[in-house]
């Protein structure tokens, strides 16, 4: 499968690698590509950049679309050229995974309306205006609703990502991939240890 990875300045790291480092290794599953809006060099906060491909090389869309969270997208969501795309993407991709307030992201874009979706709980609040007709679920690590899948913050996209391969791929495999990376999965979607904070 291609996975199709959206960065926009000042992303979060770890949204963005912690899936990577578990499908990257599964080169005989999973492509990976980085995408912007305009392509060429993003940067975050923590002095990663990456070139990526212009938005436009994904008309049909991917098999899997991922949206990270970070400080930027308190910007990106008042973007209204960005949100289109999100949603035209989303709309044609096999499925869509967020991580942290990339869930925020994809609520603006109206997709998620009717849905259950959750995000970073120190954001919860902010996330929420994003998408007044999301049944946002605070509680939960991750969620899943139809092709749509969205996590809690940050690492929280790491479990999100083992039970997506145990839902495509089976739980054993999902355990061997967490057993290759040394990783602890919280095997829990329902449960975010954070989620009182």
């Amino acid at each position: 499968m291609k996975v199709a990875i959206l960065l926009f300045d000042d992303f979060e790291t770890l949204d963005v690698f912690g899936p990577v480092e578990i499908l990257g290794r599964l080169k005989d599953y999973y492509q990976i590509s980085f995408y912007s809006l305009l392509g060429g060099l993003i940067n975050n906060s923590h002095g990663v950049s990456i070139l990526t491909k212009n938005l436009d090389g994904l008309k049909n869309g991917g098999d899997v679309f991922l949206i990270p969270g970070g400080t930027g997208t308190r910007k990106e969501v008042n973007n209204g050229l960005f949100i289109d795309k999100i949603r035209q993407i989303s709309q044609l991709s096999k499925f869509v995974l967020t991580v942290c307030t990339g869930s925020a992201l994809l609520a603006k874009t109206g997709l998620l309306d009717g849905k259950n979706a959750t995000s970073n709980k120190r954001a919860f609040n902010w996330v929420m205006t994003q998408g007044q007709n999301v049944n946002w679920i605070k509680k939960a690590r991750w969620t899943i609703d139809g092709k749509y899948y969205t996590s809690s913050g940050v690492s929280a996209g790491m479990d999100m990502t083992l039970g997506f391969l145990k839902d495509v791929h089976g739980i054993e495999f999902a355990k061997k991939a967490a057993f290759d990376i040394e990783y602890c999965w919280n095997e829990n979607k329902d449960v975010d240890g954070f989620y009182e904070q």
